[in-house]
């Protein structure tokens, strides 16, 4: 879709270039960008030139950076140890999106829009990712990634406020992982999302999403049962109704699908 409103272009290459001017946006894969009118965007500032890396792996785990697509994470090869690593075809599988959009939508990207059915987003709140945020100000903060929603489509980030790049630690990714979803229509978007990761000492987290506004964790110190992992799912608040979905229903199969989750894990 044209953005018929904007007036401006320019590709960043230094931080001081990425300060933003009211109506500019970031401008990554573009993909949601250019799916909307979004008549608010006069201006659109082009994160290729900062030539960030897409992916580093390293002892500590694995960092994405802010212009890295869906498909460039699907290509890393698989790391030794690394147990977690389906998880994140797994995610890519849930979207509402063919794979020629994998190739220009950014990971980052996903998490940022925050929509509550973001599934970049749920793996990466499954595996206690954190943001680097560049703020608007020239400071510096570290954000866990589950914190960054404050609703179906909003986020913490202030207007200029960047996430330069998610870090998932190397314990995570030695866990084993699970996804379940379910929508309404076969190709439909997920009316909830169940994913989980299992440690070898018991440490079990497991994560509801797209049935609640922000994602809801659950943190176990041994594997919960299936049916204690329906339960605490169900208890769970953020529930809601949309053409997608009623809250009732979304609550009922969040529970359902948390109990798969739990028994595929233990």
């Amino acid at each position: 879709m044209d953005l018929t409103a904007v007036t401006s272009y320019r590709r960043a290459a230094t931080r001081a270039d990425l300060a933003l001017a009211p109506g500019e946006r970031f401008l990554a894969g573009g993909t949601w960008l250019f799916s909307e009118p979004n008549r608010d965007v006069t201006g659109l500032v082009d994160l290729a030139g900062m030539g960030w890396p897409r992916l580093e792996v390293s002892q500590d785990g694995l960092a994405i950076g802010a212009t890295c697509t869906i498909a460039d994470l699907l290509a890393l090869p698989p790391h030794v140890g690394w147990d977690a690593q389906p998880l994140f075809e797994q995610a890519a599988n849930a979207l509402l999106a063919s794979f020629k959009i994998w190739n220009e939508a950014t990971v980052v990207g996903n998490v940022c829009r925050s929509f509550s059915a973001a599934a970049m987003l749920a793996a990466c709140v499954t595996l206690d990712a954190t943001a680097v945020v560049w703020t608007a100000d020239g400071e510096e903060r570290i954000v866990p990634v589950a914190s960054l929603p404050t609703g179906n489509g909003t986020t913490c980030l202030a207007h200029g406020d960047l996430v330069r790049e998610i870090r998932i630690g190397a314990d995570a990714l030695r866990a084993r992982t699970a996804l379940r979803k379910v929508a309404l229509a076969e190709l439909g978007r997920s009316g909830a999302v169940v994913t989980g990761r299992a440690h070898a000492d018991g440490r079990t987290v497991i994560v509801v999403t797209a049935a609640t506004l922000t994602p809801t964790v659950l943190r176990y110190e041994a594997p919960p049962t299936p049916g204690q992992a329906r339960d605490d799912a169900r208890a769970a608040t953020g529930f809601y109704t949309d053409p997608l979905g009623a809250a009732d229903w979304r609550r009922h199969v969040a529970g359902v699908l948390a109990a798969q989750v739990a028994e595929e894990l233990a």
